[in-house]
């Protein structure tokens, strides 16, 4: 007889074998194995500490908390007058805190609060593509409306957070070094503190909402391709392209249905006789931009031939 140098103990080979029968009685009528719950895979509690551990997070949340000390240098370095009552947001900053929040909000706008959307929704799925871990995920097997459902889920949280965290560095920043004074908007309005503090919480809410229409068309991109970078920079670039025609004043009431027209909505709230109506048609307009976007994505995921 062959000798192959493998020795099996008798016991362990029949251990082995009793065990591949009871996983196949155990397996159902429908082929699923005993006990899989589809609703157990991918919990959102494992997705959201392994985005956590990302460097890419770490850093993104990094950097939104030390932007406001960033500004609170440059106006030190600089020559600003915080007793000035008058004039635009950034002449206005030092002037009370939650004017210095106005202007984090303000000069982050334009890019980086669409950014910090675009990079949580738009690495999502491409990601994984990347690093061939999607079809080997879908193999578990999470079915896939609820692989594209958790990792949004869990985008919008830290999309949420981070939006949230620069207001509140900065109002915190702000009444240590410029005191908690009242709101001075730029038509010479006074806000009290008080009321400023619920005005800017709205404002983060309005933020959040206004800019659902980035995260819908991120995980769009995040769905079509495989390259993060390609999927981040294409929703980046397409609000860019959207600020800039929104400045073209030759497309008139065309403006209006641009994506980032509403987007500064927000600075209504820093007034005693708040006008509703921007950002009401900001939050619409946004909603209806993101839904569409998202169920684009999903039909597109669903259908999506996964070879990485």
């Amino acid at each position: 007889m062959l000798d192959t140098g493998v020795h099996t103990d008798p016991a362990a080979l029949q251990e082995l074998t009793d065990a591949a029968e009871r996983q196949h009685t155990e397996v159902g009528a429908d082929g699923a194995v005993a006990g899989y719950r589809a609703g157990r895979t991918l919990r959102l509690g494992v997705e959201l500490r392994r985005q956590l551990r990302r460097r890419r997070t770490q850093f993104l949340l990094g950097f939104v908390a030390l932007l406001p000390f960033i500004l609170v240098v440059a106006f030190e370095i600089g020559d600003a007058q915080p007793n000035r009552r008058s004039g635009g947001f950034v002449d206005l900053a030092t002037a009370s805190a939650p004017n210095f929040v106005v202007l984090a909000l303000f000069v982050s706008g334009t890019f980086l609060l669409p950014m910090i959307v675009a990079l949580f929704f738009g690495d999502t799925i491409a990601s994984e593509s990347s690093w061939s871990s999607l079809k080997y995920l879908l193999a578990i097997p999470v079915p896939r409306h609820r692989v594209l459902r958790q990792k949004a889920i869990v985008s919008a949280m830290l999309s949420a957070f981070a939006l949230a965290l620069l207001p509140l560095v900065a109002l915190i920043v702000g009444v240590i070094w410029y005191g908690a004074g009242d709101a001075i908007s730029p038509t010479g309005e006074t806000v009290a503190f008080a009321d400023s503090l619920l005005a800017m919480l709205l404002s983060v809410v309005y933020i959040v909402i206004q800019l659902a229409w980035v995260a819908g068309f991120a995980l769009l991109l995040s769905v079509v391709t495989d390259a993060p970078l390609g999927a981040v920079g294409g929703a980046v670039l397409v609000a860019i392209v959207s600020q800039i025609l929104d400045q073209i004043t030759a497309l008139a009431d065309l403006r209006n249905y641009l994506p980032t027209h509403y987007s500064f909505a927000w600075m209504d709230l820093i007034s005693t006789d708040i006008d509703w109506s921007n950002m009401a048609s900001g939050a619409l307009s946004s909603v209806l931009f993101g839904t569409a976007f998202t169920l684009l994505a999903a039909r597109r995921f669903a259908t999506k031939d996964i070879t990485s």
